[in-house]
């Protein structure tokens, strides 16, 4: 890992892409194709015909920052941030967060590396919500870029030393060409049992077994599985802190705080629901 950029390719015609201001508030690629950021600081790389997948919305986005900031997934994070540390031996990583969110899991992962020599990695986030590069775009050396994952990662082969995978699609093919030979993945999933307790009460969409079989089988042959890690920690959750809950994953696109709220009145969550999460690690062959 002797070079800390990640070198960006265009959308539209795959040469690289490159900031053509010193702000970086530009990228354009030698075909001439350009991108400018917006006000907020992220990139939308998202050209023709889009993507016809929904976006996490403002009020999605809102409440799952507050939920993090008061640190109900710390634990997750943090096993997050030892097994990148641990995979790379203290060097320093380029790393690519795939379904980055508001960057939350990548910033604890980044900032795990803050005191090794060279310090804070160059870090990437793609996320479909424009709402949620808005924050990732404020992280530290972390450039936002709203992109589907589905299709081909704006990202030169062998890009990057190290894809974050949290909760988010899983484009094998693609982790595997932009990943470097012997970089690594982290896939964070939802254990079955995960927030059991409160399924019923916010409305939350289940959450199927086998998906440590399916993660193996999303990333392909060019993948080494290593090891996995679980994670529990119990939640003590406000009325409020449970409205977030039920607004910052896929079930916010079906429901309103009110509604949630008239649904909490006569089926509280209760006092104690346990976070469940697999951690699965594995190597670029």
């Amino acid at each position: 890992m002797t070079d800390d950029s990640i070198v960006l390719s265009c959308p539209v015609c795959t040469e690289p892409l490159t900031a053509t201001q010193p702000t970086g508030r530009a990228l354009a690629c030698p075909a001439g194709h350009r991108f400018d950021a917006a006000k907020q600081g992220y990139f939308n790389l998202l050209t023709g015909r889009g993507t016809s997948f929904r976006e996490d919305t403002s009020a999605m986005v809102e409440a799952r920052a507050q939920f993090l900031a008061a640190g109900h997934y710390t634990p997750l994070a943090e096993a997050l941030a030892e097994e990148a540390v641990s995979a790379h031996h203290g060097r320093i990583p380029r790393i690519l967060d795939a379904g980055a969110g508001t960057g939350y899991y990548l910033d604890a992962v980044a900032r795990a590396f803050d005191k090794a020599p060279g310090g804070r990695p160059e870090s990437l986030a793609l996320d479909i919500s424009r709402y949620a590069m808005r924050r990732a775009a404020k992280l530290p050396r972390t450039r936002a870029l709203v992109w589907d994952l589905w299709r081909r990662l704006p990202v030169a082969d062998a890009g990057v030393d190290l894809v974050l995978d949290v909760f988010a699609p899983r484009n094998g093919a693609e982790f595997a060409r932009v990943l470097a030979p012997g970089g690594h993945a982290l896939v964070a999933t939802p254990l079955p049992e995960h927030l059991g307790e409160a399924m019923g009460p916010l409305g939350l969409l289940s959450i199927g077994t086998g998906k440590g079989e399916s993660v193996a089988d999303a990333l392909g042959q060019d993948f080494e599985p290593l090891h996995t890690r679980i994670v529990r920690t119990p939640l003590h959750l406000s009325d409020d802190d449970a409205v977030r809950l039920a607004l910052m994953g896929p079930a916010g696109h079906h429901h309103d705080a009110a509604g949630i709220r008239e649904r909490l009145a006569v089926h509280p969550v209760p006092q104690v629901v346990t976070a469940a999460f697999r951690i699965q690690v594995f190597r670029r062959r």
